[in-house]
Protein backbone atom coordinates (compact mmCIF):
# COMPACT_ATOMS: atom_id res chain seq x y z
CA UNK A 1 0.00 0.00 0.00
CA UNK A 2 1.47 3.41 -0.96
CA UNK A 3 2.88 5.52 1.88
CA UNK A 4 0.42 8.30 1.08
CA UNK A 5 -2.51 5.94 1.57
CA UNK A 6 -1.10 4.69 4.86
CA UNK A 7 -0.79 8.28 6.08
CA UNK A 8 -4.35 9.05 5.00
CA UNK A 9 -5.65 5.99 6.88
CA UNK A 10 -3.72 6.98 9.99
CA UNK A 11 -5.21 10.49 9.86
CA UNK A 12 -8.69 9.05 9.30
CA UNK A 13 -8.32 6.77 12.33
CA UNK A 14 -7.69 9.78 14.56
CA UNK A 15 -11.23 10.99 13.87
CA UNK A 16 -12.99 7.64 13.44
CA UNK A 17 -14.42 7.44 16.97
CA UNK A 18 -15.79 10.97 16.73
CA UNK A 19 -17.31 10.19 13.34
CA UNK A 20 -19.04 7.11 14.76
CA UNK A 21 -20.50 9.19 17.58
CA UNK A 22 -21.84 11.74 15.10
CA UNK A 23 -23.51 9.04 13.02
CA UNK A 24 -24.89 7.40 16.15
CA UNK A 25 -26.51 10.67 17.18
CA UNK A 26 -28.13 11.12 13.77
CA UNK A 27 -29.40 7.51 13.73
CA UNK A 28 -30.48 7.62 17.40
CA UNK A 29 -28.19 4.76 18.38
CA UNK A 30 -26.86 3.91 21.80
CA UNK A 31 -23.24 2.88 21.44
CA UNK A 32 -21.60 0.10 23.45
CA UNK A 33 -18.17 -1.43 23.47
CA UNK A 34 -16.04 -1.26 20.31
CA UNK A 35 -14.73 -4.35 18.62
CA UNK A 36 -11.01 -4.86 18.04
CA UNK A 37 -10.09 -2.08 15.57
CA UNK A 38 -9.61 -3.08 11.97
CA UNK A 39 -6.93 -1.61 9.75
CA UNK A 40 -9.35 0.61 7.83
CA UNK A 41 -12.45 0.54 10.03
CA UNK A 42 -13.93 1.44 13.39
CA UNK A 43 -16.65 -0.99 14.49
CA UNK A 44 -18.73 -0.66 17.65
CA UNK A 45 -21.70 -2.41 19.24
CA UNK A 46 -24.89 -0.39 19.00
CA UNK A 47 -28.55 -0.56 19.98
CA UNK A 48 -31.28 1.03 17.88
CA UNK A 49 -34.07 3.18 19.29
CA UNK A 50 -36.40 0.14 19.30
CA UNK A 51 -33.86 -1.99 21.19
CA UNK A 52 -32.49 -4.00 18.26
CA UNK A 53 -28.85 -5.09 18.75
CA UNK A 54 -26.75 -3.85 15.86
CA UNK A 55 -23.23 -2.90 14.83
CA UNK A 56 -22.11 0.53 13.64
CA UNK A 57 -19.20 0.48 11.22
CA UNK A 58 -17.39 3.50 9.83
CA UNK A 59 -14.58 2.85 7.40
CA UNK A 60 -11.87 4.55 5.39
CA UNK A 61 -13.08 4.90 1.78
CA UNK A 62 -10.56 2.57 0.16
CA UNK A 63 -11.29 1.18 -3.29
CA UNK A 64 -11.88 -2.41 -2.17
CA UNK A 65 -14.55 -1.50 0.40
CA UNK A 66 -16.53 1.19 -1.40
CA UNK A 67 -19.21 -1.24 -2.61
CA UNK A 68 -19.53 -3.15 0.65
CA UNK A 69 -23.06 -1.84 1.27
CA UNK A 70 -24.08 -2.68 -2.31
CA UNK A 71 -22.94 -6.28 -1.85
CA UNK A 72 -24.82 -6.66 1.43
CA UNK A 73 -27.96 -5.29 -0.21
CA UNK A 74 -27.55 -7.73 -3.12
CA UNK A 75 -27.18 -10.69 -0.73
CA UNK A 76 -30.16 -9.50 1.34
CA UNK A 77 -29.16 -11.59 4.35
CA UNK A 78 -28.77 -14.85 2.41
CA UNK A 79 -25.65 -16.26 4.07
CA UNK A 80 -24.40 -12.79 4.98
CA UNK A 81 -25.15 -10.17 7.60
CA UNK A 82 -28.03 -7.83 6.88
CA UNK A 83 -27.52 -4.16 6.13
CA UNK A 84 -29.87 -2.07 8.27
CA UNK A 85 -28.86 1.44 7.16
CA UNK A 86 -26.15 3.20 5.19
CA UNK A 87 -24.63 6.67 4.89
CA UNK A 88 -22.42 6.67 1.81
CA UNK A 89 -21.16 10.23 2.32
CA UNK A 90 -19.66 9.29 5.69
CA UNK A 91 -18.84 5.65 4.80
CA UNK A 92 -21.03 4.42 7.65
CA UNK A 93 -23.02 1.20 7.86
CA UNK A 94 -25.53 -0.07 10.40
CA UNK A 95 -25.30 -3.85 10.41
CA UNK A 96 -26.97 -6.89 11.90
CA UNK A 97 -25.11 -8.03 15.01
CA UNK A 98 -23.77 -11.57 15.03
CA UNK A 99 -23.99 -13.34 18.37
CA UNK A 100 -22.11 -15.18 19.77
CA UNK A 101 -19.83 -13.88 16.99
CA UNK A 102 -17.08 -16.52 17.02
CA UNK A 103 -14.79 -16.65 14.00
CA UNK A 104 -15.41 -19.57 11.65
CA UNK A 105 -11.72 -20.44 11.94
CA UNK A 106 -12.31 -21.36 15.60
CA UNK A 107 -14.05 -24.64 14.69
CA UNK A 108 -11.09 -26.14 12.82
CA UNK A 109 -10.03 -26.21 9.20
CA UNK A 110 -12.05 -29.17 7.96
CA UNK A 111 -15.35 -28.08 9.51
CA UNK A 112 -14.76 -24.47 8.47
CA UNK A 113 -14.20 -25.52 4.88
CA UNK A 114 -17.50 -27.42 4.95
CA UNK A 115 -19.23 -24.16 5.90
CA UNK A 116 -17.46 -22.11 3.23
CA UNK A 117 -18.34 -24.62 0.53
CA UNK A 118 -21.99 -24.35 1.54
CA UNK A 119 -21.93 -20.53 1.69
CA UNK A 120 -20.07 -19.73 -1.52
CA UNK A 121 -22.80 -20.57 -4.08
CA UNK A 122 -25.28 -18.48 -2.10
CA UNK A 123 -23.06 -15.42 -2.60
CA UNK A 124 -22.81 -15.86 -6.37
CA UNK A 125 -25.60 -13.38 -7.19
CA UNK A 126 -25.90 -11.04 -10.15
CA UNK A 127 -22.83 -8.82 -10.38
CA UNK A 128 -24.46 -5.99 -12.33
CA UNK A 129 -23.05 -2.64 -11.20
CA UNK A 130 -19.96 -3.95 -9.39
CA UNK A 131 -16.31 -3.25 -10.07
CA UNK A 132 -14.85 -5.88 -12.38
CA UNK A 133 -11.98 -8.26 -11.81
CA UNK A 134 -10.50 -7.12 -15.13
CA UNK A 135 -10.27 -3.56 -13.79
CA UNK A 136 -8.86 -4.85 -10.49
CA UNK A 137 -6.13 -6.69 -12.38
CA UNK A 138 -5.05 -3.45 -14.02
CA UNK A 139 -4.85 -1.79 -10.58
CA UNK A 140 -2.64 -4.61 -9.31
CA UNK A 141 -0.36 -4.24 -12.31
CA UNK A 142 -0.09 -0.47 -11.81
CA UNK A 143 0.88 -1.10 -8.18
CA UNK A 144 3.84 -3.25 -9.17
CA UNK A 145 2.80 -6.81 -10.03
CA UNK A 146 5.77 -8.47 -11.69
CA UNK A 147 5.78 -8.88 -15.47
CA UNK A 148 5.20 -12.63 -15.54
CA UNK A 149 2.31 -12.50 -13.09
CA UNK A 150 0.86 -9.47 -14.87
CA UNK A 151 0.76 -11.40 -18.13
CA UNK A 152 -0.95 -14.35 -16.46
CA UNK A 153 -3.45 -12.04 -14.76
CA UNK A 154 -4.41 -10.32 -18.00
CA UNK A 155 -4.76 -13.65 -19.78
CA UNK A 156 -7.06 -14.96 -17.04
CA UNK A 157 -9.11 -11.76 -16.87
CA UNK A 158 -9.72 -11.68 -20.62
CA UNK A 159 -10.87 -15.33 -20.78
CA UNK A 160 -13.25 -15.48 -17.81
CA UNK A 161 -16.40 -17.54 -17.86
CA UNK A 162 -19.75 -16.30 -16.59
CA UNK A 163 -19.23 -13.62 -13.98
CA UNK A 164 -20.98 -13.40 -10.61
CA UNK A 165 -20.68 -11.36 -7.43
CA UNK A 166 -17.71 -12.61 -5.39
CA UNK A 167 -16.23 -11.70 -2.02
CA UNK A 168 -12.53 -11.36 -2.70
CA UNK A 169 -11.57 -11.48 0.98
CA UNK A 170 -13.67 -14.44 2.16
CA UNK A 171 -11.66 -16.42 4.72
CA UNK A 172 -11.99 -18.06 8.11
CA UNK A 173 -12.07 -14.78 10.03
CA UNK A 174 -14.64 -13.06 7.81
CA UNK A 175 -17.45 -15.44 8.77
CA UNK A 176 -19.06 -15.21 12.23
CA UNK A 177 -21.34 -17.46 14.25
CA UNK A 178 -24.85 -16.05 14.59
CA UNK A 179 -28.40 -16.84 15.71
CA UNK A 180 -30.40 -16.21 12.52
CA UNK A 181 -28.12 -18.65 10.70
CA UNK A 182 -25.27 -20.70 12.15
CA UNK A 183 -22.70 -18.68 10.16
CA UNK A 184 -22.85 -15.33 8.38
CA UNK A 185 -20.37 -13.66 6.03
CA UNK A 186 -19.07 -10.19 6.94
CA UNK A 187 -16.82 -7.47 5.51
CA UNK A 188 -17.33 -7.98 1.77
CA UNK A 189 -14.82 -6.69 -0.72
CA UNK A 190 -16.97 -7.31 -3.77
CA UNK A 191 -16.06 -7.84 -7.40
CA UNK A 192 -17.70 -9.02 -10.59
CA UNK A 193 -15.63 -12.09 -11.44
CA UNK A 194 -15.81 -15.69 -12.57
CA UNK A 195 -16.55 -18.22 -9.86
CA UNK A 196 -13.02 -19.68 -9.90
CA UNK A 197 -11.62 -16.43 -8.54
CA UNK A 198 -13.64 -16.75 -5.33
CA UNK A 199 -11.54 -19.76 -4.29
CA UNK A 200 -8.41 -17.61 -3.92
CA UNK A 201 -8.83 -16.16 -0.41
CA UNK A 202 -10.11 -19.47 0.98
CA UNK A 203 -7.21 -21.46 -0.41
CA UNK A 204 -4.85 -18.87 1.08
CA UNK A 205 -6.72 -18.76 4.42
CA UNK A 206 -3.83 -19.58 6.77
CA UNK A 207 -6.06 -19.62 9.85
CA UNK A 208 -7.58 -22.83 8.41
CA UNK A 209 -4.14 -24.46 8.25
CA UNK A 210 -0.94 -23.23 6.66
CA UNK A 211 1.03 -25.97 4.92
CA UNK A 212 1.31 -27.21 1.35
CA UNK A 213 -0.97 -30.10 2.22
CA UNK A 214 -3.61 -27.73 3.69
CA UNK A 215 -3.50 -25.37 0.72
CA UNK A 216 -3.74 -28.09 -1.93
CA UNK A 217 -6.50 -29.84 0.02
CA UNK A 218 -8.62 -26.68 0.13
CA UNK A 219 -8.07 -26.07 -3.58
CA UNK A 220 -9.03 -29.65 -4.46
CA UNK A 221 -12.18 -29.71 -2.33
CA UNK A 222 -13.42 -26.34 -3.55
CA UNK A 223 -12.91 -27.30 -7.18
CA UNK A 224 -14.34 -30.80 -6.86
CA UNK A 225 -17.43 -29.95 -4.83
CA UNK A 226 -18.27 -26.64 -6.54
CA UNK A 227 -17.32 -27.82 -10.03
CA UNK A 228 -14.67 -25.17 -10.58
CA UNK A 229 -11.94 -25.32 -13.21
CA UNK A 230 -8.98 -26.32 -11.05
CA UNK A 231 -6.27 -24.80 -13.24
CA UNK A 232 -7.99 -21.43 -13.43
CA UNK A 233 -8.70 -21.45 -9.70
CA UNK A 234 -5.07 -22.33 -8.96
CA UNK A 235 -3.83 -19.55 -11.23
CA UNK A 236 -6.12 -16.99 -9.60
CA UNK A 237 -4.82 -17.97 -6.16
CA UNK A 238 -1.28 -17.26 -7.38
CA UNK A 239 -2.23 -13.92 -8.96
CA UNK A 240 -4.32 -12.51 -6.12
CA UNK A 241 -1.96 -13.77 -3.42
CA UNK A 242 0.97 -11.98 -5.05
CA UNK A 243 -1.16 -8.86 -5.62
CA UNK A 244 -2.02 -8.85 -1.90
CA UNK A 245 1.49 -9.63 -0.67
CA UNK A 246 2.39 -5.97 -0.05
CA UNK A 247 5.35 -5.95 -2.39
CA UNK A 248 6.31 -9.56 -1.58
CA UNK A 249 6.67 -8.71 2.12
CA UNK A 250 4.17 -11.27 3.46
CA UNK A 251 6.10 -14.51 3.83
CA UNK A 252 3.02 -16.73 4.22
CA UNK A 253 1.66 -15.43 0.89
CA UNK A 254 4.90 -16.23 -0.88
CA UNK A 255 4.83 -19.74 0.58
CA UNK A 256 1.33 -20.33 -0.80
CA UNK A 257 2.47 -19.21 -4.25
CA UNK A 258 5.51 -21.49 -4.11
CA UNK A 259 3.38 -24.48 -3.10
CA UNK A 260 0.95 -23.91 -5.98
CA UNK A 261 3.49 -23.12 -8.67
Amino acid sequence: MPDGTLLAIAQWREGAERLAEEVATDWELQLGEPYVPGFCGHVVRATTVDGTPAVLKVFFPDHESLQEADALERWCGDGAIRLLDRDDARCALLLERCEPGAFLSSIGGEAALDVLIELLPRLWKSCDGFHTLADEVERWIERGLDTGTAGLARELASSQGRQVLVHQDLHGDNVLSAEREPWLVIDPKPLAAEREFSAAPIVRSGELGHSKRDVVYRLDRLCDELELDRERARAWVVVQTLAWSEGNRIESHLEVVEWLR
